[in-house]
């Protein structure tokens, strides 16, 4: 389960917004305790690829939060990115790319009047959705 703090809800969809009609990206970090994991800091990143269909992260933004993180004494959880005109599931795109077996990858869809946020991770041989708790 990812727990996600109300405010960091917020911040990844107004993020997600303001990058319209590029998809928006972003690393989580925070603590896990087995199989839980408690988003403590969400990171904005630069989508560098400007695109309506893809990302690549800043990779200057990315060794700058976990840099952060690691003074912190937190561990890097998962990222976040946006879907501006699909569902919130995985592209094809998105499990090539969702290399480490053991982080939470959340996707934000915009696609609908009201945004949905689901979180997934590999389990097995294929990607699955988790539960998502926003306290």
């Amino acid at each position: 389960m990812l727990y996600l703090q109300r405010q960091d809800y917020h911040k990844i969809l107004a993020h997600c917004r303001k990058q319209l009609p590029q998809e928006a990206c972003g690393l989580l970090a925070g603590r896990k305790d087995g199989e839980n994991c408690q988003v403590e800091m969400v990171y904005l990143l630069t989508n560098m690829d400007h695109s309506e269909e893809h990302f690549s992260m800043d990779p200057r933004e990315q060794f700058a939060a976990l840099k952060n993180m690691r003074e912190r004494n937190m561990e890097l959880l998962g990222n976040f990115h946006s879907h501006p005109i699909s569902q919130a599931s995985p592209s094809m795109e998105d499990r090539r790319l969702a290399f480490d077996r053991g982080l939470r990858y959340l996707i934000a869809s915009l696609s609908e009047k009201e945004p949905v946020l689901k979180v997934f991770m590999w389990q097995e041989m294929e990607m699955k959705e988790e539960t998502l708790l926003i306290v």
